[in-house]
């Protein structure tokens, strides 16, 4: 699905520049669940942003689906990112003026999707996670953990082949967290591909792969058994 060859990412810091990233060689199958994990400044943010093509300001060469990312213009990059990645912020991205439905409705509406059909998925997706009673609520009324359970949904409900997720518990108690796992271990049974940043070893069990970097460096890669839900 994703390969990342000699990929690196810099910034101007006075007469040189400052690397955020350097010589990143990563292969990412199809169904993987993929925990990124490093110290704090190591790059495992920034590396999330240009999987996600949030970031085109890099060096190398990115391949997703057989396209070659740093070949795409920035029309063609965000294209493909709207209909095939769905991304989990830590800090949920709700748009406050609208309600939980609504909110479900955004990522539908970019898509083209026929009213009707969009209607049908927010009712099923509220039915999935359980927030149908949350639906004409606004951010505000949710706590942080129905937020973020809000933000997975709204990540998913466009059904996107890759799934990133940046500390998507950094906020949740352990209980919350906990739900947030096990949901993105049926997500990954069910197909999706997974990448997330945490610096959770309890979350990294739920994955196939943990990948390490320091200092913007890839310095190892391990395979883990992951957690299966019931």
């Amino acid at each position: 699905m994703i390969s990342l060859r000699n990929l690196e990412k810099s910034i101007p810091l006075g007469p040189s520049r400052l690397f955020l990233l350097r010589q990143i060689n990563l292969t990412i199958q199809q169904g993987d669940f993929v925990t990124i994990m490093g110290p704090s400044g190591a790059g495992k943010t920034t590396l999330l942003s240009i999987l996600g093509m949030l970031d085109a300001a890099w060096t190398g060469e990115y391949e997703f689906w057989g396209q070659q990312v740093d070949r795409l213009s920035t029309k063609q990059r965000q294209a493909l990112a709207r209909d095939q990645i769905g991304f989990v912020f830590q800090q949920y991205h709700l748009l406050d003026d609208l309600t939980v439905a609504e909110n479900l409705d955004i990522p539908l509406s970019y898509r083209n999707v026929r009213a009707s059909e969009r209607a049908a998925l927010v009712a099923d997706t509220l039915d999935r996670f359980s927030i149908v009673g949350k639906k004409d609520l606004y951010p505000r009324q949710l706590s942080g953990g129905q937020q973020q359970l809000v933000g997975v949904a709204r990540a998913v409900i466009a059904r996107p082949k890759l799934l990133l997720a940046d500390e998507p518990t950094g906020n949740l108690h352990s209980e919350q967290g906990r739900e947030i796992m096990e949901l993105f271990a049926r997500l990954n049974a069910e197909g999706t591909t997974i990448v997330q940043v945490t610096h959770a070893d309890a979350n990294a069990a739920y994955g196939n792969r943990v990948v390490q970097l320091k200092d913007g460096w890839l310095v190892g890669e391990v395979e883990t058994a992951g957690r299966r839900t019931g």
